[in-house]
């Protein structure tokens, strides 16, 4: 119960932080809707049908969890920055890592409500059949996509404390990962020198197990190449942040760049 009280404070200070009105907070809820209903509107006016429009409201849907997930967790940080107590954060004896984790993990939790919302949207909205073949199969891929890229938004968090810019060079990859992971457009279509980059990118293997499962294919091969790259970002963060604690006690400052 505590874990969950933690997540819920935190999902709701991170709304806040995201805007600066309870205004902006509503738009914040209705981002998501955003892009699916563009999404969707080119796609049925382009005379896509069945699986290709179910293909294309999964992939919708996973734009909105990379949108709420990926770049919340630094841009929460940031803020820390801005008001003098990051470095208070990064002293305190709790493990930095553990201090920014559950931040994303919040996020992760609005992702998740992005995703679903998306899926509504278009099965009330526009009729996309959701018809899943393996629903078993289709929900944990859901799950370990949206916790995949909260652990890349973790990554890219502490990031931010070391690199200021690399808050900002994280919203400016939002709309080229989304063409590289094959949110939309299907990897074949691309030249062949992005295929490497994409197959390092977990979103791209968590989108691959998701249409699998909705297609009837299985997505096992796709769901552990998603987890192991979860895993390895978490550990390379995690080395990250004990690095970077222990050089602003060394120089007595964040200010390392």
């Amino acid at each position: 119960m505590r874990v969950l009280r933690v997540i819920g404070v935190s999902w709701w200070l991170q709304l806040k932080l995201r805007s600066r009105s309870a205004f902006d907070g509503l738009l914040g809820v209705l981002y998501p809707l955003f892009f699916s209903t563009v999404v969707f509107m080119m796609f049925t006016h382009g005379g896509a049908q069945g699986p290709a429009l179910l293909s294309a409201a999964v992939g919708a849907s996973v734009m909105g969890v990379w949108s709420s997930t990926s770049t919340t967790a630094s841009a929460a940080l940031q803020q820390e920055r801005r008001q003098g107590t990051l470095e208070l954060l990064v002293a305190a004896p709790t493990p930095l890592p553990v201090v920014i984790l559950p931040v994303t993990l919040s996020m992760a939790t609005v992702g998740a409500y992005s995703l679903g919302v998306t899926l509504l949207w278009g099965r009330f909205v526009f009729g996309v059949d959701l018809a899943v073949q393996r629903p078993a199969q289709f929900v944990l891929a859901v799950l370990v996509t949206v916790v995949s890229i909260g652990v890349l938004g973790f990554l890219l968090a502490v990031s931010s404390v070391r690199y200021r810019t690399a808050w900002a060079l994280g919203t400016a990859l939002e709309m080229p990962v989304w063409l590289i992971s094959g949110f939309l457009v299907p990897l074949d279509l691309l030249p062949g020198w992005i295929r490497p980059i994409s197959w390092l990118l977990a979103p791209t293997w968590g989108i691959d197990a998701i249409r699998a499962a909705a297609e009837g294919r299985t997505a096992v091969p796709a769901l552990a190449a998603c987890l192991g790259l979860a895993a390895g970002y978490g550990v390379i963060g995690s080395l990250l942040a004990v690095r970077l604690v222990d050089a602003a006690r060394r120089h007595a400052t964040l200010a390392l760049t």
